[in-house]
C-alpha cells in the first residue's frame, strides 16, 4: 500500500497529504474522475465544530463544487451574506450589497470549517475514500522528485514508506511536503497582532451582513458563523470591550490570535509534487479568500491531473496566487493605516470612488472570487 503502480492513465497512485478542506476537494475531484486518491493527515479528525476557522464560501468555490453535488449542500447549510459595511465613528465609508453580482450562486456565504469539512468527506466516502488520521509524513529531503518517496508515521509508531506516483501537499502553512520539496517560503509577516472571538447570542441576531468598525487606529470586523453566533475580528488586544453586541451573550464558543502572514512558494510543483492551499500561499483573512484560493488549486490540479496537464499546473496557478496576495494586502493595509493624514485620505476617498460603477463591480467580483480565471472544464456564464 502507497507504492506507485507506475504508468499513465488513472491507475496512477496519488497520495494526498491533508485532510482539511484543499486535500479533501483534491481528493473529491480525482475521484469523480475516476482516481482513487489515498488521502493522509496528522490529525485526530476534521476540524472540532467549536473551532469555526475559515468561513468564507464564495461563488468561485460553489461553481467549482457543483459538479460533485457538494455546492447544493453548502447553501443549505450556510448563511448568505448579503451586505458589507465599512464604518468610521458610526458613519457609513462603504456598503455592498452582495446581491448586486449576478450568477448562479450568491456572492458569499459563510459556514464554519468543521461543517465544510465534514460536507466534502460525506461525499468523498460515496467513492470508498476516507482520510487515514493520524498518519503523518516525516519531513525528509526527497531525492527524486520525479519519483517521490515520503515515511508515514501513524500514532502508534508504525510507519511505512510511500512512493506514489504523484504526492500533492495540502498540509497546511507549516506543510512537511513543501519542507521535503525543498522549497523556501518567503514573503513577510506584519508585525500586529489579530485577534478573534465567536459569540452565541440568547437571541435571533442578523446573520447576513459583514461589517468593519474603524477606530483609527485599529479595527474591529464583525461576521456572521452561523445562525446565532457572530464572529470578531480585531487588531486591538481590548476589542472585546469595544464590540457593541446586538443581544445579550450565552457563551463565547472560541477565540483566538495570530499574525498575518503574506508568503507563497513559486514554483509550486517540482516534478511529480504538487503544493496546493496554505502549504504553497498565505495571506490575510481580508476579501476570504484564504480556503477558496486553495480548494481553487486543488480542483484545477486534479483537472490537470485527469488531463494529462499536470505539469502546467504551477505557471496557471502562480498569477491568481499573486493577484490575490497583492489584493489581500492592500485591503488589510486599507483597514490597519495609523498616519492620520492617510486615514483622514481613505475616509474621504473611499465613498467617492465605491460610487463609480467600475471600481464598485471589481471589488464585488473579489468578493465572489470571480478575479481569478475561470475553470475552463465548467460552462456556467458568471
Amino acid at each position: 500500500m502507497g507504492e506507485g503502480i507506475g504508468g499513465q492513465g488513472k491507475s496512477r497512485s496519488i497520495l494526498i497529504v491533508g485532510g482539511g478542506p484543499v486535500g479533501l476537494v483534491a481528493a473529491l475531484e480525482l475521484a469523480r474522475r475516476g482516481f482513487s486518491p489515498r488521502i493522509v493527515d496528522d490529525g485526530t479528525g476534521p476540524t472540532p465544530k467549536e473551532e469555526s476557522r475559515a468561513l468564507g464560501v464564495n461563488a468561485r468555490t460553489l461553481t467549482l463544487l457543483s459538479p460533485s453535488g457538494v455546492a447544493e449542500r453548502i447553501i443549505a447549510a450556510a448563511q448568505p451574506i448579503e451586505r458589507f459595511r465599512v464604518r468610521s465613528n458610526k458613519k457609513i465609508l462603504i456598503e455592498l450589497d452582495t446581491r448586486e453580482v449576478k450568477g448562479r450562486f450568491s456572492a458569499i456565504c459563510a459556514l464554519p470549517q468543521g461543517n465544510t469539512e465534514r460536507l466534502l468527506m460525506e461525499a468523498l466516502s460515496a467513492y470508498g475514500i476516507s482520510p487515514e488520521w493520524q498518519t503523518a509524513v516525516v519531513a525528509e529531503a526527497m531525492v527524486d522528485l520525479q519519483e517521490p518517496e515520503v515515511t508515514l508515521r501513524r500514532a502508534d509508531g508504525t510507519s511505512e514508506t510511500a512512493r506514489p506516483d504523484i504526492l500533492i501537499g495540502a498540509d497546511g502553512a507549516h506543510s512537511a511536503v513543501r519542507k521535503a520539496f525543498g522549497a523556501g517560503f518567503p514573503g513577510e509577516a506584519l508585525e500586529a497582532y489579530f485577534y478573534l472571538a465567536d459569540f452565541r447570542y440568547a437571541e435571533p441576531v442578523d446573520t447576513h451582513f459583514g461589517e468593519i468598525s474603524l477606530f483609527d487606529p485599529g479595527m474591529v470586523g464583525r461576521l456572521p458563523v452561523s445562525d446565532g453566533i457572530i464572529r470578531y475580528i480585531s487588531t486591538l488586544e481590548d476589542f472585546e470591550s469595544r464590540i457593541a453586541h446586538p443581544a445579550a451573550v450565552s457563551e463565547k464558543t472560541w477565540a483566538s490570535q495570530f499574525r498575518i502572514h503574506f508568503r507563497h512558494v513559486e514554483p509550486m510543483a517540482k516534478g511529480n509534487v504538487f503544493l496546493a492551499g496554505d502549504a504553497a500561499h498565505i495571506h490575510s483573512p481580508a476579501g476570504a479568500r484564504g480556503m477558496n484560493l486553495g480548494i481553487e488549486d486543488a480542483c484545477w490540479l486534479a483537472w490537470l491531473i485527469a488531463e494529462g496537464r499536470e505539469q502546467e499546473y504551477s505557471a496557471l496557478r502562480i498569477p491568481a496566487v499573486k493577484q490575490v496576495l497583492k489584493q489581500t494586502y492592500g485591503l488589510t493595509r486599507l483597514v490597519t493605516m495609523q498616519n492620520p493624514l492617510a486615514v483622514a485620505a481613505r475616509n474621504f476617498l473611499a465613498p467617492l470612488l465605491l460610487r463609480f460603477g467600475p471600481v464598485r463591480r471589481q471589488l464585488l467580483r473579489g468578493v465572489a472570487g470571480y478575479d481569478t480565471p475561470k475553470p475552463p472544464w465548467i460552462d456556467w456564464a458568471e
